[in-house]
């Protein structure tokens, strides 16, 4: 049977869908998982953001190690290896009864964690160039709708048998993502002749990539843009007027409004991003949010708040396909494992710092301003790319008359 990259990327959807879904199961119901299950009443805070933000620390660590190896063996190895390591983790989960051993777990979590960041280079270095934006783009789609889905089933299953049982439940679900990439997911482009890199020479090619250096600050402020509000959500929406047994509810569907924005958005932005130019997209997708969360300082009506976020995910959907199409065409590809792993420790850093520094903005000022400060931020990096990309363009222009004469 002939090599279908439709088909391929369709199999390897499915599975990012189930691993993304394993890990939204159980991660909202962390502080009472410790606080019920292990028996934490002291500085419940702190063991929270602690067993949560260590599992990003360990996985932006050993990611460019990962990356490495998926180069020199093949992305799908990688699938099968964090697959089958993350569904036995998530059972350890259920098991365990000591909260300190809860923690080792977490950071062995973070370790052999990597399914996402594989299933994205296995997709892009086994798609047709022209469809490259377009595959990444219903990539992005897949993370986002496990993203919606499984904080639905996890909440279904924590009310019907119990939080520890959500982890069982995951490592069902992660089980199914590692038999899907064992037996159905194909890879055509890899070369397992090469010598394998160090990450030091890794790091240095890298550093070397000055366009790939931005992109993986921009995944950074994109991801920073995002996480700044993780914590502060809740308490906004209580603050617009909700209920205190209804502020969960509440949040969980604008937190959802975003996911439903990008599912829809993010594969067209793909697709126009192969026709028009994918840095022309990026432009688009931060002015869009920048605008958006400006925006939202405005609105103090809940639903008037939801809708605008839901209009912000439109916009910002276009950000991540953008700069994963971009990574593709800026590096070799015998280099995109690295290159993808790399943006993976970028962004899993940014997801461990943005609820501490919102955390602490939205205690020193009002959450109001937050908006400001994020909206700003995204216009300003959108505007100097914008302004580079203009200064390029005239450099290569001179060039060009240079060359006439």
């Amino acid at each position: 049977m002939a090599f279908s990259w439709k088909r391929n990327l369709f199999i390897v959807w499915i599975g990012v869908f189930f691993c993304s879904s394993a890990y939204s199961m159980s991660i909202p119901f962390l502080p009472i998982f410790l606080h019920t299950s292990l028996g934490i009443t002291d500085h419940l805070e702190v063991w929270s953001g602690v067993s949560f933000g260590i599992t990003f620390l360990a996985s932006a660590l050993i990611s460019p190690y990962w990356g490495s190896l998926a180069d020199k063996y093949g992305r799908k190895p990688m699938l099968i290896r964090s697959g089958y390591s993350l569904a036995a983790l998530y059972f350890l989960n259920y098991l365990v009864t000591d909260p300190y051993l809860f923690i080792v777990l977490r950071i062995f979590q973070g370790l052999l964690a990597g399914f996402v960041p594989a299933s994205i280079a296995l997709v892009a270095t086994n798609t047709p160039e022209k469809h490259v934006g377009y595959a990444l783009g219903i990539m992005a789609t897949a993370g986002a709708t496990g993203g919606i889905v499984g904080p639905l089933i996890g909440g279904v299953v924590s009310h019907l048998w119990g939080n520890r049982e959500a982890f069982l439940f995951s490592s069902g679900v992660v089980l199914i993502a590692a038999l899907i990439a064992t037996f159905f997911v194909k890879e055509l482009n890899t070369n397992r002749t090469g010598s394998k890199s160090s990450v030091r020479a890794d790091l240095r090619t890298a550093f070397a990539n000055r366009q790939l250096m931005q992109l993986l600050s921009l995944a950074m402020l994109a991801t920073m843009s995002v996480m700044l509000l993780e914590p502060l959500l809740t308490v906004y929406v209580l603050q617009l007027g909700a209920s205190q047994q209804d502020a969960s509810l509440s949040s969980g569907i604008i937190f959802s409004a975003v996911g439903i924005a990008t599912v829809i958005a993010a594969p067209r932005w793909g697709k126009l991003g192969g026709k028009i130019g994918y840095s022309k997209i990026l432009f688009l997708g931060l002015l869009g949010g920048g605008i958006g969360n400006l925006l939202q300082y405005f609105f103090t009506n809940l639903y008037g708040f939801g809708i605008l976020r839901f209009f912000y995910g439109l916009f910002f959907a276009a950000v991540y396909p953008s700069i994963n199409a971009m990574i593709v065409k800026v590096t070799d590809p015998d280099f995109r494992g690295r290159a993808f792993s790399l943006n993976q420790s970028a962004t899993q850093l940014a997801t461990m710092l943005g609820p501490v520094i919102g955390g602490l903005l939205g205690s020193q000022i009002p959450i109001r301003v937050v908006f400001i400060i994020n909206g700003v931020a995204l216009l300003i990096v959108a505007l100097l790319m914008k302004f580079h990309k203009t200064q390029e363009s005239a450099v290569a222009q001179k060039e060009q008359i240079a060359e006439a004469r």
